[in-house]
């Protein structure tokens, strides 16, 4: 990629500071407007989700002892290549057995369970705003936004390499939806800033724009770096004092199968250091990165989790660490990626019970190969959802807005997602038992086939009583046609062009975000041009 030019990102600062206003305008009269919207987006208040409902566990018992045995085969017998010689150094000292030549590091299974029993079970990450607080463990769940595509699109503007207005964009739309509760590394790339730099713009434009919990860049040591010294600021703390109350996570790709480059573990070993946390995924597609068949896929994702874990461990024992599952499989006919697969399904499901054996929070993602938000990308995303959830995850990446396996970020996918991360934050409320929940006086004085409409119980509740969804159209025919017969696809664009004419950022002490701007400003400078 070239390098860009420098005067892209220093007017950044600005526009990062600029809520997004303006009137709002009907739709249908605005087509080519992509910032025209219609009404306001009713949400459900932020976070606190936890699955009550209990877990999918397609894996006895006797099945998880064997691909953990396989697991602790691989890397006993096969290793990891490690291309580090810091990390290799390091593991050597501790006696993993390490060959120089190879870069291969073999370790048993002494090693792995020592090390990974020391990482906490359940930890919180703190945003700049305490209230979006996260917890990761137990029955707790967080849904992430889309997180890493280099291209965006939207239904005026097409398909197109992301910008950083895209980046800025899909912030703003995921401080808007309730149930988006975390961001990835992120939301898209910012193809129009230099290289070098382009972490800083994006971090101050996330920090600037939203007030929840946010990932760094994972390349190399000096993003993650940055980015942690920016969230320290944010929350009006020092370095040290946020190791002990962590608010930042980054996540890492083992580069499957069986290879962690240096940018990837000096990323980990850096975050550790400063006590952040650290996501941990292999990218284990069967077929491609991995074996075709589903236990095979298990034990070396496994493998390479649970090495990456324990190298952290090594490295600060008590880190926050999530085991991250992302082990789908490619179409065999073409070699093209798929996900919301019944085997990306099954792979969701079974990691969950692997992380409860280990006693590690679980990350997995909600994903779609369609190249529209059409049938296609709600079904997958559906699938992909459920055997997240219902496997357990802490963390669910890629919730809304993931498209085309991971190339495109869709402004319109965004809110069709959110809605339905609405309904599964409805799904696993807990269900109120209270006594007039039971309505034994209404269905005592409604008479046997008459209706509830009028009656006090339901009109002291129809408010609230039911899921009230953002897209969703529940008219009949005749009254959807005379409004303009409009699809989830066209209230989709009307949502997002809303979310982004109403947005206004969260409230920021104008001393911190000051500082946050003086910080990038310093370390642009410092960076300075370099060759790629």
């Amino acid at each position: 990629m070239p390098e860009q030019d420098e005067t892209a990102p220093s007017s950044q600062h600005t526009k990062a500071l600029e809520p997004i206003r303006g009137r709002r305008r009907d739709r249908r009269r605005d087509r080519n407007d992509p910032s025209a919207g219609g009404e306001e987006i009713p949400l459900t208040p932020f976070g606190g989700l936890r699955n009550h409902l209990g877990y999918l566990t397609p894996l006895q018992e006797d099945q998880i002892d064997q691909i953990h045995k396989n697991s602790m085969k691989i890397l006993k017998d096969f290793g990891i290549k490690v291309l580090s010689q810091e990390v290799r150094d390091h593991l050597k000292s501790l006696g993993c057995l390490v060959d120089d030549d190879t870069m291969m590091v073999r370790a048993d299974e002494d090693f792995i369970m020592a090390h990974i029993a020391t990482a906490p079970a359940e930890f919180s990450l703190t945003p700049r705003n305490p209230d979006r607080k996260l917890t990761f463990g137990g029955n707790h769940v967080n849904f992430g936004l889309v997180s890493g595509p280099p291209n965006v699109s939207d239904r005026v503007r097409g398909r197109r390499p992301s910008q950083y207005q895209d980046f800025k964009d899909l912030i703003c739309l995921g401080q808007s939806l309730h149930h988006i509760h975390c961001y990835g590394n992120q939301t898209a790339a910012t193809n129009d800033l230099n290289v070098h730099t382009r972490h800083l713009d994006s971090m101050l434009t996330t920090l600037i724009c939203s007030d929840k919990v946010t990932s760094c860049m994972s390349v190399g040591r000096e993003r993650v770096t940055d980015a942690v010294h920016m969230v320290a600021i944010a929350r009006g703390l020092s370095l040290e004092t946020m190791a002990d109350t962590p608010g930042a996570m980054t996540n890492i790709n083992v580069n499957s199968p069986r290879v962690l480059d240096v940018e990837m573990s000096d990323a980990a070993l850096a975050m550790a250091e400063m006590g952040q946390a650290v996501i941990v995924t292999p990218f284990t597609l069967m077929g491609a990165m991995a074996p075709v068949s589903l236990p095979a896929a298990l034990a070396q994702q496994n493998a390479e989790a649970l090495f990456v874990i324990a190298l952290i461990q090594s490295w600060r024992p008590g880190t926050p660490v999530i085991y991250g599952g992302f082990t789908s499989n490619v179409d065999m006919k073409t070699g093209a990626p798929a996900f919301g697969t019944p085997e990306n399904t099954l792979t969701n499901l079974a990691t969950g019970q692997l992380c409860r054996r280990y006693r590690l929070p679980y990350r997995s993602s909600g994903c779609s190969a369609s190249n529209v938000p059409d049938a296609q990308a709600a079904y997958e995303t559906q699938m992909s959802l459920w055997g997240a959830i219902f496997g357990g995850a802490n963390l669910i990446y890629h919730s809304a807005g993931w498209m085309e396996g991971g190339l495109v970020a869709s402004y319109e996918k965004v809110m069709l997602d959110g809605d339905m991360l609405e309904g599964f934050a409805k799904m696993l409320a807990p269900i109120d038992f209270a006594p007039a929940e039971f309505a034994m006086d209404a269905i005592g004085e409604v008479e046997p086939g008459g209706h509830f409409f009028g009656h006090a119980h339901t009109l002291e509740r129809y408010k609230s009583a039911f899921f009230a969804p953002m897209l969703s159209d529940w008219q009949n025919f005749e009254n959807w046609q005379a409004n303009g017969s409009l699809s989830a696809y066209d209230r989709a664009e009307e949502k997002w062009k809303t979310a982004l004419k109403t947005f206004t950022p969260p409230q920021i002490d104008p001393s911190i975000s000051e500082a946050l701007s003086d910080y990038v400003t310093r370390r642009k400078a410092e960076i300075g041009n370099r060759p790629l």
